[in-house]
């Protein structure tokens, strides 16, 4: 039986998925969490053996959340579960080490296809990651990306500014003090020259670290 762990911040999916794979005696469902932060802290503390990632997450993005644990967990298996579908997001979790690739427009049996193939040592990769792919191979210059000269920290508090928190949220949730965070404000503005918030938080689309909006 395989210890599995999910990070997903939607909570009926997370709960969907709980149900679902928690009847499935070939998996042991060790825990969930619904942010990238208690998600890097669920691994550590509870070692699965595979874990279910979804690639955009409050706080502490999936990209971020897969190079920690990965850090950490070599031998973890590593599905990433994710709506979006971007080749720059694609490219960064290939090479912090995905292990698969489903998405969530896919159908509950491929999701279950795809875990037991990673799970079982294998690689995959859902029929529009696999398009994606190939447009990629194909196009290798679309899946660049600009350059990202920043730290762990510096992403984190990027994540955070472009998700519109204020200067003291973002030390509460990083456990800093407010001069750090505006010092590495002020930091990571300089690396990427950049001035405003606006355009931080264009950047930080740009890489994948948030998402797009969608208009209400």
């Amino acid at each position: 039986m395989k210890r599995l762990a999910l990070i997903e911040d939607q909570t009926a999916v997370r709960e969907m998925l709980v149900a679902i794979l928690g009847s499935d005696t070939n998996y042991e469902i060790v825990g969930q969490a619904g942010d990238g932060q208690a998600g890097v802290q669920l691994c550590l503390d509870t070692s699965p053996d595979v874990l279910i990632l979804d690639a955009k997450l409050p706080g502490l993005n999936g990209v971020d959340v897969l190079r920690r644990v990965r850090k950490k967990l070599p031998g973890l298996r590593i599905l990433i579960f994710s709506g979006y579908e971007n080749p720059v997001l694609l490219r960064e979790m290939l090479a912090a080490g995905a292990n698969g690739f489903v998405e969530k427009t896919a159908g509950l049996a491929e999701l279950k296809q795809g875990l037991d193939t990673v799970a079982g040592g294998g690689d995959y990769f859902g029929p529009g990651i696999t398009k994606l792919l190939l447009s990629v191979a194909a196009h290798p210059d679309r899946a660049a990306g600009p350059a990202d000269p920043l730290t762990d920290r510096e992403r984190e508090v990027l994540q955070l500014v472009a998700e519109s928190h204020s200067t003291r949220e973002i030390a509460a949730k990083l456990g800093i003090s407010a001069k750090t965070v505006d010092n590495h404000r002020t930091n990571l503005m300089a690396k990427l020259g950049l001035h405003d918030v606006a355009s931080l938080t264009r950047h930080a689309l740009e890489v994948g670290l948030i998402e797009p909006r969608t208009p209400v």
